[in-house]
């Protein structure tokens, strides 16, 4: 073996990974359909977490408009506040 045929497995290796996160991208943008929906269409989204141990978790989440505060553990999920109203969106400049 020399130099050129590990200059083309290395092309080849950077060829796939290409490919590979291309494919990521456009099922990110564009979803896959009966798996993944587009970005525009979700309705949930997780706005912001806070890690208060090494097994607990409070996450702020977002539906529809409305946001809800859930504490996450090993033990499971509970709900702390809901219907929160998310605060006005800055200006753009």
């Amino acid at each position: 073996m020399d130099v050129l045929d590990f200059a083309r497995y290395f092309a080849a290796l950077l060829l796939v990974l290409g490919l590979i996160g291309a494919a990521g991208l456009a099922t990110r943008k564009f979803g896959l359909p009966g798996i993944a929906k587009p970005a525009k269409m979700r309705r949930l989204q997780i706005v912001e977490s806070l890690m208060l141990s090494p097994r607990q978790r409070l996450a702020l989440i977002r539906r529809d408009g409305v946001e809800h505060l859930v504490l996450i553990s090993q033990s499971g999920a509970s709900v702390i506040e809901t219907c929160i109203a998310p605060p006005p969106a800055e200006p753009q400049p």
